[in-house]
């Protein structure tokens, strides 16, 4: 059970401590890496005395990790939980190699089942099997159970510790209950209603019980419109509708409706956190690094990164190839090489707005596959007046510097380059996401590679017809 407030509820933020200058008991305002380099022992104990659990987990995650087990050891046992429930995952694991096998088992076992069954996929199987088996009977079954379920969805997202009312108590009953269990449940804000036979039938919210006549029936006072998601259900679809519908927890049911356990409203924030961060790595890129910066070694980081650059030389050994094929045509007129770079990254700042706008559509639900005709059929048209306006805009200056003609090519291909690259850019996430890729793993690599070498094609193309070449 966690020691600190349950995790849905409302609560006020943590106080920062202000720093006592002139006492006894003053620490100076440095970080605790700083702190760390004098080994003094004593002023990290008072620097951790007087910094809140977030700022004491976020300092942690910053210093190396083999330094951060010292200040975590001085932490008393409550305050040692509370920060490590906050730390990711990926530190946890690593902090738990840096700590004596009794703390380790005592962290381990008092964690809440849903922390510790994303802590133990983080950890070397063999380890995680040594920690699981020295759980009590009762943690062991809670966190067998979640982590049977598949990866990424609601059943190893919630919490089976779920403070839940039967229909046919009555208000008093149902008080009753909550002075029980309260103690030991995710949350007690927000309280699934189920029958007899543990199907979930409405919610109750807490203020409406405690406000209710003591001899009210639950049945009576609950909403029977209840949101909820099935153990199978992917965990972003359950934070985003979390999210939409304004939610503090979700009731998570088997498939036969039946309770097995709660999401609560910090967790799905954590999931559309990881998943957008995702997003953002791989449009840019990059794949994820699924931990905090500073805590991310200078090969992770590499590793992260090398891949899509072989790609990139991929596509640009394409593009290389493209302007190989007219050689004769750059050879005629020098004058179309300078303005290249100038088509090609036009058209790919397009596609890739394209392709962003439409790749976050998707994410928060506001386009779906049977939306790809007309969403293409928009962007195609932006994609043209885009075109148009640019044209105008680096045709008219090269007009009055180079040359009429070429100006006319450079603006006829940036019409036809920048409707083209809005095409693939819109079509080629909803693609993706019909053949069951990620989005926005294949929109980058494949709009540079597609649009660089079909905008040189096109360029070339229109100064063969224009130029006569």
């Amino acid at each position: 059970m966690s020691v600190r407030p349950a995790r849905g509820e409302d609560y006020s933020p943590p106080v920062t401590r202000p720093t006592l200058t002139g006492t006894p008991d003053a620490v100076p305002a440095v970080e605790i890496s700083e702190l760390l380099q004098g080994d003094d022992l004593e002023l990290i104990d008072r620097w951790l005395a007087q910094a809140d659990p977030v700022e004491i987990a976020d300092e942690l995650e910053r210093i190396p990790r083999e330094r951060r087990a010292i200040p975590f050891r001085l932490l008393g046992k409550e305050g040692a939980l509370e920060v490590f429930e906050l730390l990711d995952p990926s530190v946890q694991q690593e902090l738990l190699e840096g700590l004596r096998e009794t703390n380790v088992r005592q962290l381990f076992e008092e964690m809440d089942p849903d922390d510790r069954a994303r802590l133990t996929e983080e950890m070397p199987a063999k380890v995680a099997r040594r920690l699981l088996a020295g759980l009590s009977p009762n943690e062991r079954r809670l966190t067998s159970t979640l982590l049977g379920y598949p990866e990424d969805s609601a059943g190893r997202l919630m919490s089976p510790e779920v403070a839940s009312l039967r229909a046919g108590m009555t208000a008093s009953e149902a008080l009753g209950r909550l002075r029980r269990v309260g103690r030991s449940s995710e949350t007690i804000y927000a309280l699934p209603v189920t029958d007899d036979r543990r199907r979930l039938v409405g919610v109750l919210g807490l203020r409406d019980l405690v406000l209710a006549d003591p001899h009210a029936s639950v049945g009576d006072l609950m909403d029977p419109d209840v949101y909820s998601a099935r153990v199978d259900t992917d965990q972003e679809e359950v934070a985003r509708l979390m999210r939409e519908a304004d939610l503090l927890a979700l009731p998570i049911v088997d498939t036969e409706d039946r309770l097995v356990g709660i999401v609560t409203v910090d967790d799905a924030m954590e999931v559309l956190e990881e998943e957008e961060t995702e997003d953002i790595a791989r449009a840019a890129g990059a794949e994820p690094l699924g931990r905090p910066y500073l805590a991310t070694s200078i090969l992770q980081l590499a590793r992260s990164r090398i891949l899509w650059l072989i790609v990139f030389i991929g596509a640009g050994a394409i593009t290389v190839r493209v302007l190989s094929a007219f050689e004769g045509s750059i050879a005629a007129v020098a004058a179309l090489a300078f303005f290249v770079p100038l088509v090609i990254g036009t058209a790919g700042n397009t596609g890739a707005q394209s392709a962003t706008t439409i790749t976050r559509a998707m994410a928060v639900g506001e386009i779906r596959m049977v939306d790809l005709p007309p969403v293409v059929l928009r962007e195609v048209t932006t994609g043209l007046l885009l075109g148009a306006v640019l044209a105008l805009v680096a045709g008219i200056p090269i007009a009055l510097l180079v040359e009429t003609s070429i100006a006319t090519v450079v603006g006829l291909t940036l019409l036809v380059a920048c409707t083209l690259a809005s095409l693939i850019g819109s079509a080629l996430p909803l693609t993706a996401k019909r053949i069951g890729l990620d989005p926005a793993v294949v929109s980058v690599p494949l709009i540079t590679a597609l649009i660089d070498a079909s905008g040189l094609i096109v360029y070339f193309l229109i100064a063969g017809v224009v130029l006569g070449i």
